[in-house]
């Protein structure tokens, strides 16, 4: 049968006018038997492809087993159910992977690889023309198909007209794979077709291939014609209407059945059967890729025998009395299991990247579904301990699910590249590179871009996409077209949006995972393609952690966060000053003075619970314990709140609602959280318990829970959710909330493992806050920019907690800001000079380097520092010569009188200091308000008054104040 070899899909970006599933869908209705997704020099979409026919023939299976065991229901229904009635209206497709090879020659070829040792060559293909060129871009050359084109099955596409040169590059290729190559005839729909099909006959004959028929489909359905012009539209940076021969002339570039294709191709039937004949000498599925670990084997010392030792070793750094029986019978459980799965070598990996970030002194936190466990807390990989959670090591490493562990790993924000570069050192380009991100089309810019290809104008795009709120954006209901002066009747508008709606989904672009790697015992360039990043020794793959995910590939996410570089610095900053050193581990547990602060909502800077919701939830609250920041981070989330768990959980923690349980099961679940779920684990666990969810549907569920999620529909459970609470015995009102909450994961999902970890640094950030907040806020702004807060509201706060803070000095800042003794016996913060506008570190270094025991005037920075006219008058604008006696008028007066240039004659002294100086010049005084306002512009900040302070006595009636301020 007619299987379609060369798809080109919308990862082929602004091009293709259709997903990869929809093909796989469209070719289960047609009953097609395999196909072919194959982008230009790129194989990115294939994995969802591949996805979306495994979920077919999950579909077909589960439909066969119904009839089977009740009987068909019902005659088959018409082409385009989303969900048929019989299985037998689906074949469930098999997909091909592939790609379109484009050279620089100008040589065409799709190129479809026959078993695992082809796709590896193939992959090493468009790894080696993506790493000669910049992000997004491909150069590949014939030689390069010459050396890596064993085993590929090829469809030469010959270009109109044919170039000069073209034939002998052909003939390379030829006379290197004859026996697998054919050629493509493929129609262009233009009345041309017979005497087109004719010219590619004879010329298959002279060139000695045969032919394969193609109906070179860029969309999966004629109804995607006009998405197609608008992506073409936005490619070219044309409008719709001057697309000209650019355009579709017609939709019929579109996926085909074999009745259509030996309709088209009458004449040449034997080009249609050819396509089936080699779809089945293609064998080779993504179900063969077989991730290895790396084998982290040291001094010859196994995996398993390497992970027990160092976890023992650190759980007996963690206890050094002994660990309680409970943990020590835990390791032993989790040790079990994960030897069973193999899993060892994922654990030494992670445990290295720590170890290695540690030798440097870069702080990290572990978190994610199995770091919140015995051996990662005995590794160092978390600082939680075990016991907080609730949740069993099973539901994070399963042997029923057989797929990797998920561990995530923040390093400080300003040090994480130093241990990504260590990562590429270690196992090297070849065997690790970045997840990809797809970018896809969300509100604003969908209309944008198709607002501006359509020809609406720029104010009318402007008010259009100003009604779009959030990271997803919706569509725009027709009562917000009204309110913006728009007529949604109007038929050019209604298109557009139509088109909007259409286009919402779509990739857009490849960028760069936040941090997840991929690291492999092999070549990873052998697995899937390795491509060029923006950033610069930047190298990501083409799959997303959504691909990897599917396809059980490990995934290490070395991610940035601020508040560890806060964290790191103000642990520094007290064992310089108080001669004692912290970690994470050690800071002293369960002050209650810290959880005093938190209860009055004193919590500006505070990682997590600084957001103006968290702060007005804090004294609700009222938390006393560290498992009550635990429920602090999470219950603030849409899940518990678009379900409706936060009100609950207050009545039932302040005593004004009966704390019960829908069942004894079910208690067990939610005992910790009050009979309320909160957590993404918990949200499973219902579905499972409570709904009689099977493992397998569980885990589906748990994947449209992702964090995100693109393209996952959680409100396909719901029906069977609600079914199987209502067959169970629950209440519908708990089984409606419930099933809201998870519809709410599935924007934003928060599982409490994570919870755990993000806990830990609420309760040392706060216990930073309360116990030394000079050090604090002095370490916050070293670590800008960071958190909710701009520098003012962070000096400010710590003002308000008694902290002395000093202005910039030309004679006493740092780059940094900088602890110094008050003369009191404690410490005031100094400002450093990274609070000045436009002004470098380099050029700061220069300045404290060249200053000795001090400048006396202005000039004297500029003679002895180097210091140019333009930073010196920066440094009077932030009255950085206060010191000198001189106030920021008077300074930036002589700031600017000094030149680079040499003086006019007339005004050069001579050696005895004779010349013609220029009188002294008075200058007016700044007020209160002229000053605080130039503190404003020159460093965003003042000590000088808060500007409402100098406004509010002319805001209250009968007070009056001080006009000129």
């Amino acid at each position: 049968m007619f299987a379609e070899l060369s798809i080109t899909s919308n990862f082929t970006f602004l091009t293709g006018g259709s997903h990869p599933e929809d093909y796989v869908e469209r070719a289960g209705l047609m009953g097609m038997p395999a196909l072919a997704i194959a982008d230009e020099n790129s194989v990115a979409g294939i994995v969802r492809a591949h996805v979306a026919a495994r979920e077919i023939g999950r579909r077909v299976a589960e439909r066969q087993a119904f009839d089977a065991a009740n009987g068909p229901i019902g005659p088959p229904t018409p082409e385009g159910c989303p969900r048929p009635l019989s299985a037998d209206i689906y074949c469930v497709p098999r997909l091909i992977p592939a790609a379109r090879i484009l050279t620089e020659e100008g040589v065409a070829l799709t190129v479809l690889p026959r078993d695992r040792t082809a796709w590896g060559r193939l992959t090493r293909l468009i790894t080696l023309g993506r790493r000669r060129a910049p992000k997004g871009e491909a150069l590949i050359r014939v030689g390069d198909v010459l050396e890596f084109g064993a085993g590929l099955e090829m469809l030469l596409h010959v270009p109109e007209p044919v170039p000069e040169g073209w034939r002998g590059q052909v003939a390379r290729l030829i006379r290197a794979f004859a026996g697998q190559m054919t050629l493509a005839m493929v129609p262009r729909y233009d009345g041309e077709d017979t005497a087109r099909f004719a010219r590619l006959g004879d010329l298959a004959k002279a060139l000695g291939l045969p032919i394969v028929a193609s109906a070179g489909p860029i969309m999966h359905h004629a109804r995607r014609r006009k998405l197609v012009d608008v992506l073409s539209a936005i490619r070219t940076g044309r409008r719709v209407d001057a697309l000209g021969l650019l355009a579709q002339p017609n939709a019929e570039k579109r996926l085909r059945s074999e009745a259509e294709m030996l309709r088209l191709f009458r004449g040449h039937e034997q080009a249609v059967h050819r396509a089936g004949e080699i779809a089945a000498r293609c064998t080779f599925s993504l179900d063969e890729l077989r991730y290895e670990y790396p084998s982290e084997i040291a001094e010859g010392e196994t995996p398993a025998a390497r992970l027990e030792r160092l976890a023992r070793a650190g759980l007996r750094a963690r206890y050094p009395g002994g660990a309680p029986e409970r943990v020590l019978g835990m390791l032993e459980h989790e040790l079990a299991l994960i030897a069973k799965l193999k899993y060892e070598p994922y654990f030494l990996t992670v445990n290295d990247i720590v170890a290695f970030a540690r030798s440097r002194g870069i702080l990290c936190q572990g978190r994610g579904s199995a770091a919140n466990s015995v051996v990662c807390y005995a590794l160092g990989v978390t600082s939680v301990s075990p016991e907080i959670g609730t949740m069993v090591f099973e539901r994070f490493v399963s042997e029923a699910r057989d797929e990797p562990p998920d561990i995530d790993v923040d390093f400080e924000h300003e040090r994480r590249e130093e241990v990504i570069q260590h990562i590429y050192e270690k196992y090297g380009r070849h065997r690790a590179g970045l997840c990809a991100t797809v970018i896809h089309y969300r509100g604003k810019r969908a209309i944008r871009e198709v607002g501006r290809a359509m020809g609406l104008s720029e104010d009318t795009i402007a008010a259009m996409s100003s009604q779009v709120w959030g990271w997803g954006g919706g569509g725009l209901r027709d009562d917000r077209l009204r309110e913006i002066g728009l007529d949604p009747r109007d038929p050019q508008l209604a298109l557009v949006m139509s088109l909007v709606d259409e286009i919402r989904g779509f990739p857009r672009h490849l960028s760069q995972h936040v941090g997840g790697f991929i690291i492999t015992e092999g070549r990873l360039d052998e697995l899937v393609p390795v491509e060029n990043a923006t950033m610069e020794d930047r190298t990501v793959i083409s799959w997303d952690k959504d691909d990897i995910d599917a396809l059980g590939i490990l995934k290490v996410d070395v991610l940035a966060l601020g508040m560890l570089t806060c964290i790191r610095k103000a642990f520094d900053l007290i064992s310089t000053h108080h001669h004692t050193d912290y970690t994470l581990a050690s800071l002293p547990p369960e002050d209650p003075a810290v959880y005093d602060m938190l209860c009055r909502a004193d919590s500006v800077g505070v990682f997590q619970v600084e957001s103006r919701a968290q702060m007005n939830f804090l004294p609700r609250m009222k938390p006393r314990s560290f498992y009550d920041l635990v429920i602090q981070v999470a219950i603030i989330r849409p899940g518990p709140i678009q379900g409706d768990m936060v009100h609950p959980f207050i009545r039932r923690r302040n005593g004004e609602e009966a704390v019960s349980f829908p069942s004894d099961a079910l208690g067990a679940v939610l005992g910790k959280t009050l009979g309320v779920p909160l957590f993404q684990e918990q949200a499973m666990q219902i579905a499972i318990i409570g709904a009689g969810f099977s493992p397998d549907e569980a885990d589906r569920l748990r994947r449209a829970l992702a964090t995100f999620k693109k393209l996952g529909h959680v409100s396909e459970f719901r029906e069977r959710f609600l079914r199987g609470m209502r067959a169970n015995g629950y209440d519908e009102d708990f089984a409606q909330r419930c099933f809201s909450q998870i519809e709410g994961f599935g924007s934003y999902g928060f599982p409490e493992s994570h919870a755990a970890s993000f806990a830990l640094l609420v309760y040392a950030s706060a216990w930073l806050k309360r116990r030394h907040p000079g050090i604090y806020a002095c370490a916050l702004l070293n670590s800008q920019p960071m958190g909710f807060y701009a520098p003012a509201q962070i000096v400010r706060d710590a003002r308000e907690h008694g902290v002395e803070v000093r202005p910039v000095c030309v004679n006493a800042s740092w780059w940094d800001n900088v602890m110094e003794p008050d003369g009191k016996g404690g410490l005031a913060l100094r400002l450093g000079f990274r609070q000045i506008r436009g002004m470098a570190e380099e050029e700061a270094r220069w300045i404290t380097a060249a200053r000795g025991n001090g400048y006396l005037a202005v000039d004297d920075v500029w003679r002895r520092a180097g210091t140019p006219p333009r930073l010196l008058a920066r440094l009077a604008e932030a009255d950085a010569f206060a010191a000198l006696g001189l106030d920021r008028r008077e300074a930036l007066w002589q700031a600017r009188a000094i030149s680079d240039a040499a003086p006019l004659p007339l005004f050069a002294r001579d050696i005895d200091g004779e010349g013609i100086a220029e009188p002294p010049v008075s200058l007016p005084e700044m007020s209160l308000g002229e000053a605080v306002v130039e503190d404003y512009v020159s460093m965003r900040l003042s000590l000088r008054a808060h500007p409402i302070a100098l406004l509010r006595p002319l805001l209250t009636p009968g007070l009056g104040g001080d006009q000129s301020a």
